[in-house]
């Protein structure tokens, strides 16, 4: 008995899967190294219905495998892009304040500098009348 349905259905949700992926530069690819390797998709075999119905059976299988392997990518990927996001965030912070520290001081110097300048030139209007 022929599993079309069941086959059908295994690859639509597959290259769903796949479909939602970013493409990436294919010179530098990120891998998690705690999500072990990628199972390898299987060949199908149709020359016969016994070939078919086992290559069914191997697409089940690869699918599953696929499926937890996926899962166990996604979350590393999350867990890694927070840390790297929570990082730039603290290096933006300390470097912000710094920005920051440095721009009120200018700004005191500034008015420090200005009430200085109209003190002593009122001072010396003063003396020159």
């Amino acid at each position: 008995m022929l599993q079309k349905g069941f086959l059908l259905a295994s690859i639509g949700g597959l290259v769903a899967m796949v479909a939602c992926a970013p493409a990436h530069a294919a010179e530098r690819v990120w891998v998690p190294s705690a999500c072990g390797a990628e199972p390898d998709a299987p060949v199908v075999d149709v020359s016969t219905v016994e070939k078919y119905n086992a290559s069914v059976d191997k697409v089940s299988a690869y699918e599953k495998a696929a499926r937890t392997y996926n899962a166990c990518v996604s979350k590393t990927a999350v867990k890694e892009e927070t840390a790297i996001s929570n990082d730039a965030r603290d290096k933006i912070a300390y470097i912000h304040d710094g920005s920051t520290t440095v721009q009120q001081r200018i700004g005191a110097n500034f008015t420090q500098l200005t009430t200085a300048l109209k003190a002593g030139g009122a001072k010396l209007q003063k003396a020159a009348h």
